[in-house]
C-alpha cells in the first residue's frame, strides 16, 4: 500500500481513469442500497486483520448535527497534535470527502491502493452471502483500512443510519456521542423518538464514555436505560457540560461553554447557529473525555480555541457568493430546517430572501415548506440528481398550499432554478443589493449539485 509515514497526500500519482473505475465500482454496488446488518462488513474486516483494532474511536450518532460535529471533534484533535482519520457520509462531491486523513480527504492514489487491497476480500464475502456488500459496508471498510494504514492516533467516525445495526458499530468505541435525536428514516428506524433513540443507543458499549445532547424525554429513556444495561458512563448537555454564552460576530459566533473540565471562555466558531454552538459543547466534551479531562483537569484553552477556529462545515450554512449572498444549507428534516431557519432569523439581516428548494421523496416536505415560509420572500421547486429525489410538479403543489400561487416559481434543473433565484433576488431593488439574499436548502444532494454549479 502506500507509505504509511505519507499523511497529507491528496493525490497525483495515479491514473484518473484508475480513480473512475474504483468509483464506479463502489457505485455498482447501489449507491442507496440498505441492508442493516453486521455480519458480512464483520467477516471482511476479520479478512483484512480488524484494522478497526488498530486505533481508538470515537462515534457519533444521532439525528442532525453529527457531521459538523464530526469535523469539530476532528478539528480539537488535531489542535492537541494528535493524527486523526475522520469517516462522515453522505459526501458533497467526491467519496475521498468521506475518508479525511488530518482533515484532508484522503488522495486519489491512497484510495485506489487501499480498494485494490480490500475488493478481493470482499469479493469472497460477496460469494458466501446472499447479497452482496453495500455501498455503505464498503466505504467503511476502506475508512477503517486507511487509518490503520496511515496510521492514525484516533478515528472519529461518524454512522451511516441508525446505529446498532449500522456498518460503523464494529468500532465498539470508548467514546459515543449522541447529537440532538428527532424524526427522520422513520422507515427504517421507526416512527417513534423512542423507536429511533433506541436503534442509536446500540452505538453504546461496555465501559464506554456516553456524551449525549439534550434530547426529548422520550429519546432520553433508551440511552440512560442502555447506559446503565452495559455499565456506560454518561455526562449529558445541562448538567455535566454545555452552552454557558453566545454572541454573534463577524463570520461566525463566540462562545463560552461550560466543559467536563471547567469553563472556556471566548471560543470562536467560524459557523452559524444556536445548533452549531451546541454541536460544539458537544465536540468539546467528547474530546474531553476521550483526553481524559474531568473534574480535576481542563484541557488548555488555546489548543481549544485553535480548534474551534479552524473548524468548517461545508453545506452548512455557507455562504458560496455575495452580491446577492448565496447560501447552501444541507437541511433535510423538520428539525434540522428548524435549525437553519433560526439561525436565518436571528443571525442574517437580508432585506429579501428567496429560496431553491429539492427534496427526496420519502422526506416530510410539507412540514419543510411551513418552516421555511416566514423567512423567505419566494421561492423556486426544483428537483436534485437523487434518482430518490420528489418530482418537481408535487413539490409544486405543496409549495403553492404553503406559500400561495404567486410566491412559487418552477425550474426543471438545478443550474435554471440558481438563475431563477437570483434574478428574482435582484429585482424590485433599488440600489445596494447587498441585502439580498438566496437560500439552496432540501437535502445534502440538492447543496451538492449547486455547490459544484457555483463553486467552479
Amino acid at each position: 500500500m502506500t507509505d504509511p509515514t505519507d499523511r497529507s497526500r491528496t493525490g497525483g500519482g495515479v491514473d484518473r481513469g484508475e480513480f473512475a473505475a474504483v468509483d464506479a465500482a463502489l457505485a455498482a454496488r447501489g449507491f442507496t442500497r440498505m441492508a442493516f446488518e453486521l455480519e458480512k462488513i464483520e467477516s471482511l474486516l476479520d479478512l483484512l486483520g480488524s484494522p478497526q483494532r488498530a486505533y481508538p474511536s470515537i462515534h457519533l450518532t444521532g439525528t442532525n448535527g453529527k457531521t459538523s460535529t464530526a469535523r469539530m471533534i476532528d478539528s480539537l484533535l488535531r489542535a492537541f497534535g494528535l493524527h486523526t482519520g475522520r469517516y462522515t457520509s453522505p459526501h458533497l462531491e467526491t467519496v475521498r470527502e468521506r475518508i479525511a486523513l488530518d482533515g484532508e480527504p484522503v488522495g486519489e492514489e491512497r484510495f485506489v491502493a487501499t480498494y485494490r487491497e480490500v475488493a478481493p476480500l470482499a469479493e469472497l464475502v460477496d460469494q458466501r452471502s446472499a447479497e452482496p456488500l453495500t455501498y455503505f459496508d464498503m466505504t467503511t471498510a476502506l475508512a477503517f483500512a486507511t487509518f490503520a494504514d496511515a496510521p492514525v492516533d484516533v478515528a472519529v467516525v461518524e454512522v451511516g443510519l441508525g446505529g446498532a445495526e449500522d456498518a460503523t458499530n464494529v468500532l465498539q468505541a470508548g467514546v459515543a456521542v449522541l447529537t440532538p435525536i428527532g424524526l427522520d428514516h422513520t422507515e427504517w428506524l421507526g416512527d417513534t423518538l423512542e423507536d429511533i433513540a433506541l436503534h442509536k443507543a446500540g452505538i453504546i458499549h461496555s465501559g464506554a464514555t456516553v456524551i449525549a445532547a439534550a434530547q426529548e424525554e422520550e429519546a432520553a429513556r433508551p440511552i440512560l436505560e442502555r447506559c446503565a444495561e452495559v455499565g456506560a458512563t454518561v455526562a449529558r448537555e445541562g448538567s455535566e457540560f454545555g452552552v454557558l454564552r453566545r454572541a454573534v460576530a463577524v463570520g461566525g459566533q463566540v462562545l463560552t461553554i461550560q466543559g467536563l473540565g471547567g469553563v472556556y471562555e471566548e471560543i470562536f466558531i467560524p459557523l452559524h447557529g444556536a445548533h452549531q454552538a451546541q454541536n460544539a459543547a458537544v465536540a468539546l466534551a467528547a474530546v474531553e473525555a476521550f483526553l481524559g479531562a474531568g473534574a480535576k483537569r481542563q484541557l488548555d484553552i488555546e489548543a481549544v480555541r485553535e480548534g474551534f477556529a479552524s473548524t468548517s462545515s461545508p453545506g452548512r450554512l455557507e455562504k458560496v457568493r455575495n452580491a446577492p449572498t448565496v447560501l447552501l444549507d444541507g437541511a433535510h428534516n423538520p428539525h434540522g430546517m428548524a435549525a437553519t431557519v433560526t439561525a436565518l432569523q436571528e443571525e442574517f439581516a437580508f432585506s429579501k430572501l428567496v429560496g431553491v428548494l429539492a427534496v427526496l421523496g420519502d422526506k416530510d416536505a410539507a412540514s419543510l415548506l411551513e418552516l421555511l415560509e416566514p423567512v423567505l420572500d419566494s421561492l423556486v421547486v426544483t428537483r436534485n440528481t437523487s434518482p430518490r429525489a420528489m418530482p418537481v410538479d408535487e413539490l409544486a403543489g405543496l409549495a403553492r398550499e404553503v406559500f400561495g400561487p404567486e410566491r412559487v416559481q418552477i425550474a426543471e434543473e438545478m443550474p435554471d432554478a440558481i438563475e431563477a433565484a437570483v434574478a428574482e433576488a435582484e429585482s424590485d431593488v433599488p440600489g445596494e443589493i447587498a441585502g439580498v439574499g438566496v437560500l439552496i436548502t432540501g437535502s445534502v444532494v440538492t447543496v451538492a449539485d449547486a455547490r459544484r454549479l457555483l463553486k467552479r
